[in-house]
């Protein structure tokens, strides 16, 4: 075979790499818009902020959501901090809630700066400041504590801190891959045990190659910083998760300097901890070590 057909078999590979990545693309954006269309303002119905003021709230609390999310994985938590007196906020990160084009796209960047933004913004109002993170959150919230020394106390839900093996080779060729399949992923909902629950998720399903790499270089960031981290914190995890191993927990946790701080291993629900059937002993720990942090810790706490 000749150099020039070889380069011509090359060259229509190529086109029709191409041209399968383009039909995947229309195919996958077109299902996942269907389930979940935009409204008006460009957000999913169900994915908007989270904003609940409670009178003479003795802290602030943000709550950060997890990758490919919404706040409505949080709002069972926020309205329960909100019941138990504290201000809560839950923004929406930039890129989810949104299409899956603009999910897509987003960048590590962009969600570390509205993580830090909503801090700053609770700051204002209140001298007192929690973080709450879910998955993604977790990470989010693990860096914006990092660089804070005056933040009152972190809680951790299921952070992610670790990626499998397999989506660590695939990122350095994100872009290469990205060409022929412009979305990726597997079933979010397993990250779910409760029916009711995964039925109400707004979860994407896909994700693209290059905002998969977003994911992993924000997870080795917030792990890398966990020694930094000097805020009192509770680390909650599933034993049975399906994202993130419970040696990642165990080990993630042990590099925490802060004192005081608490690993709660929880059983009987999944990755998504907060809409599970584990979500109201994750609301009364987050409460718990809350109050604990408004009173100062003096109430026993380990």
């Amino acid at each position: 075979m000749s150099a020039v057909t070889v380069a011509i078999v090359v060259a229509a590979l190529a086109a029709a790499g191409v041209l399968i990545g383009r039909v995947q693309r229309v195919r996958i954006e077109r299902r996942v818009a269907a389930r979940l269309p935009v409204g008006g303002l460009g957000i999913i119905a169900g994915a908007a902020p989270i904003a609940l003021e409670a009178a003479g709230a003795p802290m602030g609390v943000v709550i950060l959501h997890g990758f490919g999310d919404t706040p409505l994985t949080v709002e069972s938590l926020a309205h329960a901090l909100n019941a138990a007196g504290f201000d809560v906020s839950a923004p929406l990160l930039p890129g989810h809630g949104r299409t899956l084009r603009a999910f897509a796209t987003s960048t590590r960047a962009e969600w570390i700066a509205a993580a830090r933004d909503a801090y700053a913004a609770m700051r204002a109002r209140h001298d007192s400041v929690a973080l709450v993170g879910l998955s993604l959150g977790g990470a989010l919230a693990t860096i914006v504590a990092a660089d804070d020394a005056a933040l009152a106390s972190l809680v951790l839900l299921a952070p992610y801190f670790d990626a499998p093996a397999w989506l660590r080779m695939l990122t350095p060729l994100s872009a290469v891959i990205g060409i022929v399949m412009p979305y990726v992923g597997g079933d979010p909902l397993r990250s779910i045990h409760d029916p009711v629950a995964r039925a109400k998720a707004l979860a994407y399903g896909a994700v693209s190659p290059a905002v998969a790499r977003q994911l992993v270089r924000t997870a080795d960031e917030a792990r890398a910083v966990l020694a930094r981290v000097r805020a009192p914190t509770l680390y909650v995890q599933s034993r049975e998760d399906n994202r993130i191993a419970v040696r990642v927990a165990t080990s993630s946790f042990a590099k925490i300097t802060a004192h005081p701080k608490r690993l709660e291993l929880l059983t009987g629900c999944g990755h998504v901890l907060t809409v599970d059937y584990c979500r109201d002993r994750v609301a009364s720990l987050a409460i718990e070590w809350l109050r604990g942090a408004a009173s100062g810790y003096d109430e026993g706490t380990a």
